[in-house]
């Protein structure tokens, strides 16, 4: 009898020390499994996740478009409360809701000290990877589980505003942070005319931040028509449904022919990376958000040579803490609603049909909340 019981306690604490986790097997496969809850180290805090989503990367790993390691548990968009803190970490305290940044910089390395955080990791132990500081759901377990372990917590840890939900808080660690970084990148001034290519969810945040930044006028190019009413109420003010008009003359027509001052490409496709650089002015400058999976093709014409005094840069969603409590306090401001662009929602056990429904865009799907 004592033997049996001995066992069931074994059997038990087995199980409790297991979570559920969506994890890569191969392309094609994201399948749920049990894992291990994640030990921490004197710096790291373990997090309980309540909310998190599926992010487009996440569809370029299921395709084999973005290579990890097998057995990785996906996901870079954590909201959750802190279940346990590393013995080193200060000014936090476990049950306190936060999120972390889809990037995790360390907070002492070259790049983040040198003020380039989203770069924070770069190629270091991984050889050469176009990462930057990303590592959830790429070189380390990601946040479509349980529980997650958050690297240099107190670098990375944001506490969430009582006031705020997780809904209006789950796209600052990427889908906000990506979209915002696009318009201060290009460093859009008060009165300038921008194009934004593809209204996903990253293109949305982009016209907000477009917005935000002082743009007088700002064109949405998207053939959903859903999407292109979310973009009016983000701040766009003309919509140029590619499907019926070429989007580059309609939008040289809608400038009298000056072009645009930016244009940011959010869906990281060769046509419409191309069709940005056709709509600049001289001197403008295209701000690349999309993630490739093919060569990119540089036009000599849509280039002008090398001669148009343009500009092309790419960003990586800025993380740390500050970043994300910037992030939440111009939600908290009410200045931008990035929880109208949840669409549907799940619960961890029905991942992989949250991945089915979002891989292929049914169901005017923007963004799925998931629920462990």
């Amino acid at each position: 009898m004592a033997a049996r019981s001995s066992a069931a306690a074994i059997k038990k604490e087995t199980i409790m020390s297991k979570m559920t986790a969506a994890v890569f097997v191969e392309p094609g496969r994201i399948v749920l499994d049990l894992k291990p809850i994640p030990e921490i180290g004197p710096l790291d805090a373990l997090v309980r996740i309540t909310t998190t989503t599926i992010c487009g990367t996440d569809v370029h790993i299921l395709k084999g478009e973005y290579p990890v390691a097998p057995g990785l548990t996906i996901g870079h968009e954590p909201v959750g409360v802190i279940e346990k803190l590393g013995s080193a970490v200060q000014g936090y305290r476990e049950g306190q809701r936060v999120i972390a940044g889809a990037i995790t910089p360390s907070g002492w390395s070259n790049a983040s000290l040198d003020g380039c955080h989203s770069q924070c990791g770069a190629g270091t132990a991984h050889g050469w990877k176009p990462m930057g500081g990303w590592r959830f759901g790429n070189t380390i377990d990601g946040a479509q589980a349980q529980f997650l372990l958050v690297p240099d917590a107190m670098a990375n840890l944001a506490p969430i505003p009582d006031d705020l939900t997780d809904e209006q808080v789950l796209m600052c660690p990427d889908i906000m942070s990506t979209g915002f970084a696009g318009a201060e990148a290009a460093r859009i001034r008060i009165g300038d005319t921008v194009a934004i290519f593809a209204q996903g969810p990253i293109g949305l945040c982009a016209t907000a931040g477009a917005r935000l930044m002082g743009a007088a006028a700002i064109i949405g190019v998207e053939s959903i028509g859903v999407r292109g009413e979310i973009a009016r109420n983000m701040g766009a003010d003309h919509i140029v449904d590619f499907t019926k008009v070429d989007p580059v003359s309609e939008i040289l027509k809608l400038t009298g022919g000056r072009g645009v001052d930016v244009a940011i490409e959010a869906l990281g496709r060769q046509e419409t990376f191309e069709a940005a650089l056709r709509v600049l002015r001289p001197g403008g400058t295209l701000s690349s958000l999309g993630v490739y999976s093919t060569d990119l093709r540089i036009p000599v014409d849509a280039f002008t040579a090398g001669l148009g005094d343009n500009k092309i840069i790419t960003s990586l969603c800025p993380g740390g803490k500050e970043r994300m409590r910037r992030l939440m306090a111009t939600v908290a401001a009410g200045r931008f609603d990035p929880a109208a662009l949840v669409t549907h929602r799940f619960v961890l056990n029905d991942i992989e049909a949250a991945y089915d429904l979002f891989s292929h865009q049914r169901d005017g799907v923007l963004k799925v909340a998931i629920r462990p």
